[in-house]
């Protein structure tokens, strides 16, 4: 495990200089890809899929932006329950993320059919929509007592967020995006 560490470390250290950046990447990628469900995948051997993999997470980050904004704005002010608020924000999010993920992540699937990628990627999502809310519930049932409103609910869609954010690439990678080389 130590060794896929050092290597997927040297290849996100690769990466970072052939694309001019000027700072070093989180080891937290080079743990990542080192993860047994994960470096079984080869990501680090493959700086092109790791390079799309921290695309796809940026894209994520801004959508778990959309995603907490929209989710405290229904739930917090307009008191929307809290399951019916995150599937609201959780659409919005997918709507961002499948756009940029269209348009940055993924470029060269700009060439395939928009309805039959969109048709794909909302399947996906909407088991991961699933995934979501279970996890959402499981986690702000266990903190509830122990952590103060709204912390709670956030922390536990933030939890949530990450658990899918692996189901979502994976998937869509395999699925929706497994014509782009």
């Amino acid at each position: 495990m130590i060794t896929s560490l050092v290597a997927a470390q040297r290849v996100v250290q690769k990466l970072a200089e052939s694309v001019t950046m000027k700072s070093e990447i989180p080891a937290i990628v080079a743990w990542l890809v080192a993860l047994p469900g994960i470096s079984r995948l080869r990501i680090a051997q493959k700086p092109q899929e790791l390079a799309r993999f921290l695309k796809f997470a940026t894209v994520g980050a801004i959508g778990m932006v959309v995603d907490l904004t929209v989710l405290n704005v229904l739930h917090k002010f307009f008191g929307l329950p809290l399951l019916a608020a995150n599937s609201v924000s959780f659409t919005v999010a997918v709507i961002s993320n499948f756009t940029w993920n269209r348009l940055w992540t993924f470029p060269e699937s700009r060439q395939h059919p928009l309805m039959s990628q969109l048709g794909k990627f909302a399947l996906v999502n909407v088991i991961g929509l699933g995934i979501n809310n279970a996890v959402l519930w499981a986690v702000f049932h266990l903190i509830q007592g122990v952590i103060p409103d709204p912390w709670n609910y956030n922390l536990a869609k933030i939890t949530a967020i990450g658990v899918v954010l692996f189901w979502n690439y994976f998937i869509n990678r395999a699925w929706t995006y497994r014509e782009i080389e």
